[in-house]
């Protein structure tokens, strides 16, 4: 398995967040330090497993929190934004609000 850089990690939420047509978390810290979950997740498991969740490195079992992840639309949809705040929607991103605190759709 090739081992992810940040700067792949970077242009990839980049690409998602594109085609998608979201927006990226303005806080660079915070970005920074999703940016940094995925690249150690790619680069344990082999795939980019959100950072936010316990990954348990199968992949069949965590596929639902391959980023970016099942939860990010419906989360965007009520709150504007994914459970780890990675990914916005652009009306949630013009509103300049810092992404906070939403449920844990996953069931564990």
């Amino acid at each position: 398995m090739k081992t992810k850089s940040y700067e792949d990690v970077s242009l990839f939420i980049s690409m998602v967040a594109e085609k998608n047509k979201w927006k990226l978390n303005r806080d660079k810290e915070h970005l920074e330090i999703i940016t940094e979950g995925l690249m150690k997740n790619f680069n344990r498991y082999g795939y980019f497993s959100c950072p936010c969740r316990d990954a348990d490195g199968i992949k069949e079992n965590d596929k639902d929190m391959i980023c970016p992840c099942d939860y990010c639309v419906p989360d965007q949809n009520e709150f504007g934004h994914c459970y780890c705040g990675l990914y916005l929607t652009e009306e949630f991103f013009n509103t300049g609000t810092e992404p906070g605190s939403i449920p844990e759709r996953r069931k564990s």
